[in-house]
């Protein structure tokens, strides 16, 4: 682990990139793996990922956020690439898999009220996607606004937002 956080933050080559990421995110399956990235300082070279100019390795980045977040420490320290996500979100084309793997994290990050204020300036994006995109991101986006929607704190933002 400690060898592929070295490697994603010495190249700048996007395919080895990708293959470094999807390892690190399978590893993230396993809840020791998740301290131990954290604990080498992986969640911040993974989280600087979802910059980078390409789109592939933006959706292998959030795709290893994603896993890693299943941990409540993971999120205090992922919560920074929030809005981010949702930027990615947004910019991404209409159901692609860059914009499942972004749903896919707030999804994650939005299962507890502490960071929804950092999602809610995209209920309009959710909004839109709710209504053009396809059922596989219809799902995704119905995930994040039902987490958002049972704060109560949530509710004037989301029944204000533009459609």
């Amino acid at each position: 682990l400690q060898k592929l956080v070295h490697l994603l933050q010495a190249t700048d080559d996007p395919l080895i990139q990708e293959q470094a990421l999807i390892t690190l995110s399978n590893s993230a399956a396993f809840s020791v793996n998740q301290d131990i990235i954290r604990n080498l300082g992986g969640l911040s070279v993974i989280g600087g990922m979802l910059s980078d100019c390409t789109p592939k390795v933006k959706e292998k980045a959030l795709n290893a956020l994603n896993n890693l977040s299943m941990n409540i420490k993971n999120q205090e320290e992922i919560q920074v690439y929030i809005m981010q996500a949702c930027r990615n979100v947004e910019s991404a084309p209409l159901n692609s898999e860059l914009q499942l793997a972004g749903l896919r994290l707030l999804t994650n990050m939005s299962v507890t009220s502490n960071y929804h204020h950092k999602m809610i300036n995209s209920t309009s994006c959710f909004l839109h996607l709710l209504s053009e995109g396809t059922e596989r991101t219809q799902i995704q986006v119905l995930k994040v606004l039902v987490n958002i929607s049972a704060n109560p704190d949530m509710i004037r933002h989301l029944l204000r937002a533009r459609v």
